[in-house]
């Protein structure tokens, strides 16, 4: 890399990284997620904006990658690993989020508020017009995969964070909404497994198409299994271990090359590779006890404090640079599948809800805050994007929709706690999930808002960009 190649480069990432940090700091002051001032940071430099009023400066900052100026391919790589470390955070955020009370209305919310909108979105597959979502890949049964998972998927960290925000992530209303995210995000990563395994087959132009499908399936279900299992115990003893000098005394390092190594593992079996990281994280955090916790608990503070700081709004800025409002934006599609997914999200939730006995207010708020696509619409977004299955008109329709959800349900909850008003309209509203028996937070009384959360004040393991 030339020197004059490393100053665009270094122009590309600082204006990226204070732009989404100045922009996601101005949207939390203004009330909204802090990852739509991000996304909207990449807009500004994108072709949306820069890119169309100022070509030739935005071309020499941004420039394509290639042996004479590297800086996009730079940047790529960059948006990847911001992508892995968020779904590795959000990994480890999956604890302590079934409790007892919980388990009923917590399986009905899966059962019924995400299978319904799956099964109504394959259902109608014959009258959808697939073809104007598909990508270069051209494998239709993979594009309708992609569209019946943007209506179910719901937002571990995006939720995690505005529940944090609020001071309600330890009472039961948050506990049953992570509950059902965490089982429905797991489920539905299987399925964008499953999606981008039938469109690199389609692509690879294999003889035996089914034969090299089933195989591929068999492998991320292999790999699914094998994390979900046996990984976090076998990481556990790994970790404990008195010869693994790595994990006693550098445990940032030992869980960075864990996470590395699921990642290389997965690509070399062509497993999703942000799925993989999602795994890693639960495996290696998710299993912890209480004392190994601790012991890690400056480790993981540490990786959290960088990526949110860094690698995760880059990549969100990122995201929102591939968008392009001059050409890819259709306004039809965005409103036929905002509306439509919605509508099914929220119906069957609110479904689920009432035969879990819940009445009156408390089923906006479940369905609402279910209905929040946040981060996890966003990664798969780009996860549908980046292998081919969808073109760049869906690929902005599910990240717009995504945003579009997400603000909904932070203003909603938010007005809620203002007025005093029950989330569950219970007793128990107020009670703590957590197996160490930390008190709960009640939720009839608004906590102070913070500007931004100081980065020593969250617990170490939710992200707060989804």
């Amino acid at each position: 890399m030339t020197d004059h190649a490393m100053g665009s480069l270094m122009v590309a990432l600082m204006l990226l990284v204070l732009g989404a940090a100045v922009m996601g700091r101005l949207f939390v002051r203004l009330r909204q997620p802090k990852v739509v001032g991000e996304l909207v940071a990449g807009i500004v430099l994108g072709p949306s904006l820069l890119g169309h009023f100022a070509p030739g400066l935005a071309n020499s900052i941004f420039a394509k990658g290639g042996p004479a100026n590297p800086t996009g391919s730079v940047v790529s790589f960059l948006y990847q690993l911001g992508l892995l470390m968020l779904m590795f955070l959000s990994g480890s955020a999956v604890r302590h989020v079934l409790g007892k009370e919980n388990r009923r209305a917590t399986l009905l919310i899966l059962g019924i508020g995400a299978s319904i909108p799956f099964g109504v979105v394959l259902l109608l597959s014959p009258v959808l017009p697939l073809h104007d979502f598909a990508g270069t890949a051209g494998n239709n049964t993979a594009v309708l995969l992609i569209v019946a998972i943007g209506a179910a998927v719901c937002s571990i960290p995006f939720i995690s964070k505005i529940f944090y925000d609020l001071g309600i992530m330890h009472t039961r209303f948050a506990g049953l909404l992570l509950g059902a995210a965490v089982l429905e995000d797991i489920a539905l990563w299987g399925v964008i497994a499953i999606a981008t395994t039938i469109a690199a087959a389609t692509t690879a132009g294999h003889g035996h198409l089914g034969t090299t499908i089933t195989e591929h399936i068999a492998q991320n279900l292999a790999y699914f299994v094998l994390a979900m299992t046996l990984m976090p115990a076998v990481l556990r003893w790994l970790g404990n271990a008195r010869w693994n000098a790595v994990a006693q005394t550098m445990p940032v390092v030992w869980m960075m090359a864990v996470l590395f190594g699921y990642v290389a593992i997965a690509a070399h079996f062509e497993v999703t590779i942000a799925w993989a990281a999602f795994l890693a994280g639960f495996g290696i955090v998710g299993g912890m006890k209480g004392t190994e916790r601790h012991r890690y608990q400056s480790a993981i503070t540490a990786i959290n404090d960088v990526s949110l700081a860094v690698f995760i709004p880059l990549y969100f800025a990122i995201v929102g640079y591939k968008l392009d409002f001059t050409k890819t934006f259709n306004p039809a599609l965005l409103i036929g599948f905002l509306v439509g997914s919605s509508v099914l999200r929220i119906g069957a939730v609110t479904l689920a809800s009432r035969l879990a006995g819940f009445r009156g207010r408390p089923l906006v708020n479940l369905a609402l805050t279910a209905n929040a696509r946040g981060g996890p619409g966003i990664v798969l977004a780009s996860v549908a994007y980046d292998a081919h299955i969808i073109n760049a008109a869906f690929f902005t329709t599910l990240v717009v929709t995504a945003v579009v959800t997400s603000q909904v349900c932070g203003f909603w909850l938010d007005h809620v706690l203002r007025r005093g008003w029950s989330l569950l309209g219970t007793a128990d509203d107020n009670d703590d999930n957590d197996d160490d028996g930390t008190a709960g937070v009640g939720v009839a009384v608004r906590p102070q808002r913070p500007t931004e959360a100081p980065a020593g004040s969250r617990s170490p393991s939710l992200p707060s960009n989804g």
